[in-house]
């Protein structure tokens, strides 16, 4: 029986929620807290799948988005708005134009070897 309390707690409640609905999917923005208080977010698209029967099942996907990384997830979100906005062409905080956002430089692994 405690077994199943200290399961019960791993679900959290959340303290905050927005939800978007677009079309078939709807998109949950929740906020919730940890045993020790700190907050995360949770963001889970939920879709209608339908079957030939007319029947439907529903699929979640999740992504949990820890205190630590919320700028660097704003900071990405931004720029790829920013570079639909403006109709492809991609604009670092240097201001220099760049048509391809995901240059990679070329790394041998054996330059990786200490």
């Amino acid at each position: 029986m405690e077994e199943l309390k200290d399961n019960s707690k791993k679900f959290r409640e959340n303290v905050f929620t927005k939800s978007v609905r677009a079309g078939k999917r709807t998109y949950y923005f929740d906020v919730k807290e940890t045993r020790k208080g700190e907050r995360y977010i949770t963001i889970t698209e939920r879709k209608r799948r339908y079957n030939d029967d007319g029947s439907f099942k529903v699929e979640k996907h999740k992504i949990f988005l820890y205190k630590e990384d919320f700028d660097k997830f704003a900071d990405a979100l931004d720029d790829i708005i920013d570079f639909i906005e403006v109709g492809g062409e991609y604009q670092d905080e240097d201001d220099e134009k760049k048509t391809k956002p995901d240059e990679y430089s070329d790394v041998s692994f054996e330059d990786l070897n200490d």
